[in-house]
């Protein structure tokens, strides 16, 4: 006799059958705890720069340029510039390298930079690396491994309790302490020998250099030498020995991020990556070789000059890279960077200190006389930054704003702060520009501060945080004109006081406002995006190239979330 059929299973079941262990993974991610007793040895910058090649180039550079100045300064003026001359500045050190970013991501790009880490350290380079955690789970906690090579010590930033296998979990874990969640470390620093560094926008990732299928950040750096370089350090050294930076090796083992390694692309044996340019790359022990990161593919391996005249076989850099033929402008500068009391381990809200990042570049901005040029990617004012955008108004001052669009913008959510402020705002006669996320793949101009634009198919956002101000003053960081960068985030920005930047930063911006962007203005009380010149788009009455659920979303989230979560 046959057996008789099971039953059928039961709908209601089969549909939520999910449900018991995201309630499991919830429980267990919200006991997890932070360890209590840490190993965290103090360590500081590189006492003598000039005891390295670097430091004494730095040296023979301000005396050939016959200046009272102490620091030097070069535009990073595009995103090939940006990754390049972080390879050569690997390749040039030659006793410290220390490396603070928000995120650094897990991607053939960042695989290529690893691997000249790698090859630094073997050389007796100490390598110190200071990541913040919240972007370390998944894919991108492969980073970690840098930790248990010799020479590197890798740290995070204020961790989340619980496993990293899915920033999901572990941010539903930490909902019960609202507060830590939120306080990120979002400063960006890139130090050689504590006499070259990098600092601007950009993380580390291939879609800060331009190399993303989906869509590229269009984003600003500086290249900086000399004594500000010094302070950058004493800042790294600030938050390394904070007691809110633990060393991975106190959260984690070797065997456990081994665990959660991903399995090898589809089509490909172990060992083997496929870089960006569609050749095929051994990758022993997640190293990979060949051309630097490119679509199409990159010419042969050639010599590279480094700042200190040294020459090195590296990944092919174009000419304009070569960090010896860089034009550096020396420039009185000073550099602003949150206090202690936005990264206390027992900090309270600092919304009353006016003693961060933000609020000094608020406080810079205050004393424009005539013009003040605004790059922003997420921009939510928040009422007391709209009164002083009020008061500096009041003395005719002109204010440009350029922004990401709705379609654009990375961060939606960011948008609906913003969108609640723009009537207001141009009510104030500030203007607005929304950056284009379809970029023409020739578009000169700000464009080539960040990513091609379009070339290759992908999409544009932009994530430069750029002020200039009077065509005499040029601020670039890490920072956001945003309730999030102000009371939350830690920040850092170089102020430099230079005609030539500031007037070179404002003819890079400018094409990009008039091609790039939809200039938005008030008919009759209601919003009109003015499409670019020369574009043969057409203006439009709602959001611009905005799917109808980015504009829902915009509709229903809007009225509800406070400015200081968006």
């Amino acid at each position: 006799m046959p057996p008789s059929p099971s039953p059928p299973a039961c709908p209601f079941f089969a549909r939520w059958r999910w449900i018991p262990p995201l309630l499991l993974g919830v429980w267990m991610t919200g006991c997890a705890s932070l360890p209590s007793e840490v190993d965290r040895p103090v360590s500081t910058a590189l006492a003598d720069p000039t005891e390295t090649r670097i430091g004494r180039a730095v040296q023979a550079r301000a005396a050939q340029a016959e200046t009272h100045n102490d620091s030097g300064f070069a535009l990073v003026n595009s995103a090939e510039l940006a990754f390049t001359s972080r390879m050569a500045l690997i390749s040039a050190s030659e006793k410290t390298l220390d490396i603070q970013y928000y995120a650094i991501h897990a991607d053939e790009t960042t695989l290529r930079m690893f691997d000249a880490l790698r090859a630094a350290a073997a050389r007796g380079v100490r390598i110190r690396i200071l990541l913040d955690d919240f972007n370390t789970a998944g894919k991108n906690a492969q980073v970690l491994k840098l930790a248990f090579e010799k020479n590197i010590e890798l740290r995070l930033f204020n961790p989340l309790p619980g496993g990293r296998g899915s920033l999901f979990f572990r941010i539903l874990g930490s909902l019960k302490d609202m507060d830590r969640l939120q306080r990120r470390m979002h400063n960006k620093i890139f130090v050689a020998d504590n006499a070259v560094a990098i600092t601007g926008g950009r993380n580390l990732g291939e879609t800060y250099f331009g190399q993303g299928e989906g869509t590229n950040f269009i984003d600003a750096d500086v290249l900086a030498a000399g004594r500000i370089v010094r302070e950058l350090s004493r800042s790294f050294d600030l938050y390394w020995n904070n007691p809110l930076a633990y060393p991975v090796e106190s959260l984690m083992t070797a065997a456990q991020l081994e665990a959660m390694k991903p399995p090898p692309a589809a089509g490909l044996p172990a060992g083997q990556i496929k870089p960006v340019n569609g050749e095929t790359s051994a990758a022993a022990g997640g190293n990979i070789t060949g051309g630097a990161p490119a679509k199409p593919a990159r010419p042969a391996v050639r010599k590279v000059t480094a700042l200190d005249g040294s020459v090195s076989v590296a990944d092919p850099l174009p000419d304009s890279t070569n960090l010896a033929l860089l034009e550096w402008t020396w420039a009185p500068s000073t550099l602003l960077v949150d206090k202690a009391s936005k990264i206390a381990a027992d900090a309270d809200a600092v919304e009353a200190s006016q003693d961060t990042t933000v609020d000094g570049l608020l406080q810079l901005m205050a004393e424009a006389k005539s013009d003040l040029l605004i790059v922003s990617p997420y921009f939510v004012p928040g009422r007391r930054m709209m009164d002083q955008l009020a008061a500096i108004r009041q003395k005719h001052v002109r204010i440009r704003v350029l922004t990401n669009s709705l379609a654009s913008n990375d961060a939606p959510a960011a948008h609906v702060g913003y969108a609640r402020y723009r009537k207001d705002l141009l009510g104030l006669g500030i203007e607005l520009y929304e950056m284009r996320a379809e970029q023409e793949s020739t578009l000169s101009g700000f464009s080539s501060l960040g990513s091609s634009g379009s070339a290759g198919g992908s999409r544009a956002s932009l994530h430069a945080k750029i002020v200039v101000l009077d065509d005499s003053l040029l601020v670039v960081g890490s920072m956001n004109l945003d309730l999030r960068s102000q009371l939350q985030n830690s920040e850092v920005a170089l102020v430099i006081r230079s005609r030539k930047l500031a007037a070179d930063t404002t003819r890079l911006i400018e094409p990009a406002l008039a091609k790039g962007a939809y200039k938005v203005e008030l008919e009759n009380g209601q919003l009109i995006w003015r499409a670019p010149q020369g574009s043969q788009l057409k203006d439009s009455r709602t959001e611009p190239d905005a799917s109808l659920g980015l504009k829902l979303m915009l509709t229903l989230i809007g009225p509800l979330a406070p400015d200081e979560m968006l």
